[in-house]
Order: structure tokens, then sequence, then C-alpha cells
């Protein structure tokens, strides 16, 4: 399906992916809601579920938030109207909302975030804001409003009088109406503001941007993982220096080429960028007795499920992988997989869908080092039988 309408992927990436918006008027056409609304309802009561509740006149204060997991009885209590319920990763539990992120992978998959819906009653809204990250909005159900405004940065000032971090000043720029189909995009940091048209849900496809100092961090932990203490500070172009209380600019170059050399390091960078931006948001607990079957299962077991069921990976798990000229890596909850170059063809399979044919992952078992990955995915839980 050509959800870009008339504009190529190519052409998308190039001019719009982010730099401006873009309306997309029936993006899926005859578009249908992959769960009711009374079911996202169902969903905010569960503890698992990462729910929110903002209401524009709330009892407390002006666009109130009120955070899940929620009882039955919150929603007698709410208002009429101007009031919308927030359901995050839902694609973590509803297997067609995960499916629909798979018509997203003209952008690296590893840089999706996740699929969240909003129900929001007439003239419901999260207010006037902006996102760090792209996003994706899809109208999924009755009409909503988009204004949207100008470009934001950290200088722009938030109301004072809410926890939100709602724009005291909006500058309109457009204003369209999204009907059933309909779908949205715009790039990050670019404010906007959408008010329901009565009862409606829409579907916000996010995308993950680590900040510098998540990247840092998760560089840190990588380094430490795989240090080598014999790796250390020197400077054996030291001269004398007038103040030796000075921390000179020639010691600070010193530090910066030093530090610089694990960037360089083509593997550690990999190993950090592909633990970070495969752990999954939602981690799933497996019980006791799950583990055990999981753990106790041999490639014997996995070759003959092979040859009479197909897989599906769980929607939890997120695959990666990075190739470089000595080495290929896989990456899958936030771990690493060292694998032969010979399993780069199983690589890419396994990232481009979530579902697989079990008879081409046997005949992928015919190379000793794809067995040894798909054997340690699968007693990781990482995938299940789809029968």
């Amino acid at each position: 399906m050509d959800i870009l309408g008339n504009i190529s992927k190519e052409q998308f990436l190039k001019e719009y992916w982010q730099k401006k918006p873009l309306l997309i008027r029936q993006a899926y056409p005859n578009f249908e809601p992959l769960i009711p609304s009374d079911e996202l309802a169902g969903m905010s009561l569960e503890e698992e579920v990462e729910s929110r509740i903002i209401i524009e006149n709330g009892p407390n204060s002006p666009w109130q938030l009120i955070s899940g997991p929620f009882e039955e009885e919150t929603f007698t209590t709410l208002p009429k109207d101007k009031w919308t319920l927030l359901i995050q990763g839902v694609d973590q539990w509803v297997p067609e909302a995960a499916d629909l992120l798979q018509d997203f992978n003209f952008i690296p998959n590893w840089r999706i975030d996740d699929l969240m819906i909003s129900f929001a009653t007439d003239g419901g809204s999260v207010g006037p804001h902006y996102d760090q990250y792209d996003v994706f909005l899809l109208q999924a159900e009755g009409m909503r409003e988009w204004r949207v405004g100008q470009m934001c940065s950290e200088h722009d000032e938030f109301l004072k009088e809410t926890k939100l971090r709602l724009l005291a000043k909006f500058e309109e720029t457009d204003r369209w109406v999204l009907e059933p189909g309909d779908m949205l995009y715009l790039p990050p940091r670019l404010a906007h503001y959408g008010i329901s048209q009565g009862n409606c849900q829409t579907y916000s496809i996010g995308f993950r941007a680590p900040s510098q100092s998540e990247l840092m961090h998760s560089l840190v932990d990588q380094i430490d993982a795989s240090s080598n203490e014999d790796q250390r500070y020197g400077d054996p172009e030291l001269v004398l220096q007038e103040n030796s209380g000075e921390i000179s600019a020639a010691a600070l170059q010193q530090v910066r080429q030093f530090m610089t050399q694990a960037l360089a390091d083509p593997v550690l960078l990999s190993d950090t960028i592909g633990k970070l931006m495969t752990e999954a948001k939602y981690p799933q607990e497996r019980d006791d007795d799950e583990g055990k079957s999981q753990n106790s299962y041999h490639i014997s077991d996995l070759k003959y499920d092979l040859q009479v069921i197909d897989i599906q990976r769980e929607l939890h798990s997120r695959f990666a992988f990075n190739q470089n000229e000595n080495s290929l890596s896989f990456y899958a909850g936030g771990k690493v997989y060292p694998i032969a170059q010979t399993s780069l063809k199983l690589a890419q399979y396994l990232t481009q869908q979530r579902q697989y044919n079990g008879r081409q992952l046997q005949s992928f078992c015919e190379d000793r080092n794809n067995e040894k990955l798909l054997l340690s995915l699968w007693q990781d839980g990482h995938f299940f039988s789809a029968e």
C-alpha cells in the first residue's frame, strides 16, 4: 500500500522528512479502527498499559493530566466533552497495530517508537504543543481539526497553570480537518493543536529520537562493559607550563583525541546504538515455567518445529543489525548477538518483517551460524509459534 499518496518515498524523505508537514488525503482508504473505543478504555484499566486522561476544563486545574491505570468508575466521573484518553504502545498489545507499523518501513524500523491511540470526546484536545520527534497522525474514526503553527525551540514559553508542556504562544499557519483514512505528517518541534469534532480516534505513529544525553549514557555503559584497563590517558608531548594548576588547551586537546578514539571503533558505536534502539519500551517478564521451557529448547526441537509451523516475533521484540568490513552484529531486546558474515541474509529477513515462514527459516538452518542465532533468539523469548 502506498500510504504517501502521490509522493514517492524518495521525494518524501528528500523534501518533507524532518523539514515540513505533509497532509495525505485517504492514505488509508476505507480505514476502520483497529480497536473499539470501549476496548481502549478497558486497556487503560490494566497495570502494565501506559495511559493518561487529559481534561481541558479539569476540576482541579485547566488542562488537567491524570495518569492511569484507571478504575471503571473513573469514566463515569468525566465531563460530557473536552477530554481525551491516551493509550501508549498499543502495538505492544494489539497485533494489528504492530502490523500497521510495517507500512512505515521506508523509515529504518529501529527508529520507530510506538503507536499511540487517542480517543477524544467532542472538543477533546491535548492542547497546543510540539514534539521532539517525527510523527504521523492517522485519523482512524470521526473527525479532528488540526492547526499547525511555528517551529519551536527551547526558548519557547509554556503555560504556567498546567503540568503539561503547552505553548503559551501559538502562531497558526495552516488548518485542516482530517476524516477517517487521512494522515498528517509533522516534523519535530513543529507546533500543532488538534481538536476533536465529535468523538474520534487518532493514531500517532511516533519515532525514536534519543537525546544526546541518552546516547552518551549508552556509550559510557558500552565502554564500561568492554573497557580495556590498559587504555589510559597519556601526554607524551607534555611541555613545561608556567602554572602547574592550569588545565591547558593542549591537555584538553589530548583528552579530546583520547575520547574520540572510542567513537572511531565501529563495533563499539554500532553496539551502543543497536542495544539502545532495540530495548523493549515495555519489557515483558517471562514466568518461571515459560523461561525454563524456552531455555530447554534445543536445535533439534527448532528444526522439527520449523517443518510444521510458522513463527512470529513477539510484539515487544525489536530487531536490528549492523554490518561493517570486519563484523556483523544482530541486536534484539537491548542485547548484541555477534554473528558470522554468512548470516547476513537471515539478519535481513528477520528485521524486515514480524511473521516468518517455517520452511524458509529451516533452509537458513543449513548454516550452523544461523542455527545458533535462531536458537538464541528463541531461548531469549523473541519468537512464538504462529499455530
